[in-house]
């Protein structure tokens, strides 16, 4: 059997049922958190693309793929589609899928530049129109793609909230200093366009163009605004989303970049990144 049809037998096994019986982890943790939040999934559908595979010892053919997993949540009476792109690592024998594991993402590189907010002494306070529609159809056309206009990352969460937010016309500046301002240009960026760390500081120290007011609360976010997370809450800001959406409870949903998600919950208690000591920071744009 040709190895994709073996592999869309399993997900067809795993998750193109009501979920049921004994689903993987990361599906369980998924129905989980969703549980927890008094909503619940009754039914989970896959889609997967091989990126490579090669034999190894044993007769065994190990299989790299991208999964598009698409949740359907029901809350109170009201449904909506959460999605992600997972990429895994399968080991296939003898036409059954032997072993299937997810390949763990990084979310942050190991230096940790801070953008330099330069020169506030001398400048006055400017407001920008920030054009939340366009950000959010902006998250919404990209969040599984990659736009040519932009170089793609390995880490590639905050390039593209910086590329949403510039599309919601968040004007840039500090071009060609990488550790001043907020800009893209010609294939270079500086550290607060692409580092999670860099741009969570400048949202906070920024006074002009591009700015952050912190809020106190999730559900004081509007579709267009940020969240920043810490996940170990070792002060190490590793992972920034942007608010698209809104559930039937005020809470935002949120699209992503490096683990793709679509529609995901604010919190991502149900990434593998996650910890309980995961601190959040909220960000409205803009104002």
């Amino acid at each position: 059997m040709e190895r994709t049809e073996i592999l869309k037998k399993y997900w067809q096994s795993i998750l193109e049922q009501r979920i049921g019986g004994n689903p993987p982890a990361w599906v369980l943790n998924k129905k989980q958190l969703h549980e927890k939040r008094g909503s619940n999934v009754p039914r989970v559908r896959g889609e997967g693309r091989i990126f490579n595979s090669s034999p190894i010892d044993g007769g065994k053919v190990r299989v790299n793929y991208d999964l598009t997993v698409t949740f359907f949540v029901k809350q109170g009476h009201s449904f909506y589609h959460e999605e992600e792109n997972r990429k895994h690592t399968a080991l296939i024998q003898k036409g059954e899928v032997i072993h299937d594991e997810p390949i763990v993402q990084e979310y942050q590189p190991a230096d940790l530049p801070v953008i330099e907010v330069k020169g506030l002494e001398n400048m006055r306070e400017a407001r920008f129109g920030y054009d939340r529609r366009a950000a959010v159809r902006y998250a919404e056309r990209w969040w599984n793609d990659y736009n040519p206009a932009y170089t793609e990352l390995t880490v590639d969460c905050t390039n593209f909230v910086s590329q949403c937010l510039h599309a919601g016309g968040a004007p840039m500046r500090g071009a060609p200093d990488k550790g001043s301002g907020w800009w893209y240009q010609n294939g270079s960026w500086s550290f607060s366009w692409a580092v999670a760390h860099s741009l969570r500081w400048y949202l906070s120290g920024s006074a002009q163009g591009l700015k952050g007011t912190e809020v106190e609360r999730p559900d004081d976010l509007s579709p267009g605004d940020v969240i920043c997370y810490d996940f170990q809450g070792d002060g190490r800001w590793d992972h920034n989303t942007i608010v698209v959406s809104k559930d039937t409870e005020g809470m935002p949903l949120v699209n992503a970049h490096t683990d793709n998600s679509r529609h995901r919950y604010w919190s991502y208690e149900d990434s593998m990144a996650w910890t309980e000591n995961c601190q959040y920071k909220f960000f409205r744009i803009g104002e």
